[in-house]
């Protein structure tokens, strides 16, 4: 069975669509899916936008990040944004399981193999004061049910508060995550020859993720992926 009918099966109580506010039985209605989760070509390795039958883009091609691949659901674009910033900033975790789908339908036509250990990127205490959760884990809690995989919210932790990426211009945002990421001391051996997936809501950039990927392989994983909900778009590649 496809893993997006596992998440079907837990969600048929009528809803209002948090886009086009119709009734319907999900939180994004079918109709506003098709609309706006149209399946594109992907870069394999950082799951930008590429012409149909291209597997790498010439970035990945040139200058590989230290993941080995990417996944995502959509673009981040209208109404995914919208919808992201209600979930990530303002408590609409009635949302969650919309966005994971975005994930799990994205999986079921990638072809790839299951993941085995699911990890969110991690928010400093500082954060996850402000915030009362982390996204990342609410996605990935909900994945690994779904995908009936190992999660852990503690295997990584964050040892240093920086500012918001957001807040940050693009070249500075590898400087600003450098250095503030770390496997739990006492657990490393959970890590060592692992596959493991890392999953965050949005990567723009790749630098927070690609910071958790090297954090990772230098305690021994054997190979890192990323998990996104949305991809931050090139320019040029929206209408």
């Amino acid at each position: 069975m496809p893993f997006t009918r596992l998440l079907d099966a837990a969600q048929r109580l009528p809803s209002l669509c948090a886009v086009c506010h119709g009734w319907g039985t999900q939180r994004v209605c079918g109709v506003c899916v098709t609309r706006f989760a149209a399946p594109h070509a992907r870069c394999r390795q950082c799951a930008l936008r590429v012409p149909d039958g291209v597997s790498l883009c010439g970035a990945c091609l040139t200058d590989p990040p230290p993941y080995a691949h990417a996944l995502t659901g959509v673009d981040y674009d209208h109404p995914w944004d919208g919808l992201i910033t209600q979930f990530k900033f303002h408590g609409a975790l009635d949302l969650a399981p919309a966005l994971v789908r975005r994930l799990t339908t994205a999986f079921d036509h990638s072809g790839a193999a299951a993941p085995s250990l699911l990890l969110p990127v991690p928010l400093s205490a500082e954060r996850l004061r402000e915030r009362g959760y982390n996204q990342a884990w609410e996605l990935v809690r909900r994945l690994a049910r779904a995908l009936r995989c190992a999660s852990d919210a503690h295997l990584l932790l964050r040892v240093k508060h920086t500012p918001h990426q957001l807040a940050l211009a693009p070249e500075r945002r590898a400087d600003n995550v450098r250095g503030a990421f770390a496997v739990e001391p006492r657990r490393l051996a959970e890590v060592r020859a692992r596959h493991v997936t890392l999953v965050d809501d949005v990567m723009t950039t790749g630098a927070t993720v690609a910071e958790l990927a090297r954090v990772l392989l230098r305690a021994g994983a054997a190979e890192v992926s990323v998990w996104v909900v949305a991809r931050t778009p090139r320019p040029d590649d929206l209408p």
